[in-house]
């Protein structure tokens, strides 16, 4: 198992096959994603695993993150949920946040995560937005 940085171009692939499959690849590109830091997780010589990192200032966002189906519930997330918390606090940030969809609220619980009163749903997925402190 291997992480590494990766181009925006390398996380659209599973990006689109996890999160949005009935969206063409054009279609979930983020205006940001030039701006931002990627990552993937390798098996072998296989990306597995994705998630795109945005810094402004003392604080970073994660979006997108993505892990195809038959290795999600392996720890490979969580190994990658933890390399991007220390890379935002290499980076000089204070706060690490996301967009959680419900669904995966309890698994950011796991790592400290809190959530806060903002809810909101986009594409009928509802959403709360969860931040870490980091130490």
């Amino acid at each position: 198992m291997k992480i590494k940085r990766i181009t925006a171009d390398e996380v659209l692939n599973i990006r689109r096959e996890v999160l949005y499959p009935d969206r063409a690849i054009h279609e979930i590109k983020l205006p940001e994603d030039d701006h931002g830091l990627h990552y993937g997780l390798f098996i072998d010589a296989e990306l597995i695993s994705v998630v795109s990192l945005f810094i402004t200032g003392k604080s970073a966002q994660f979006r997108k993150f993505a892990t195809i189906a038959k290795y999600q519930g392996k720890g490979y997330g969580s190994y990658l949920l933890n390399y991007i918390i220390a890379e935002a606090e290499n980076h000089g940030c204070e706060l690490i946040w996301c967009n959680a969809r419900l669904s995966a609220v309890k698994f950011y619980l796991k790592f400290g995560f809190t959530e806060t009163e903002e809810r909101f749903t986009k594409d009928n997925v509802a959403f709360v937005i969860m931040e870490y402190l980091i130490s």
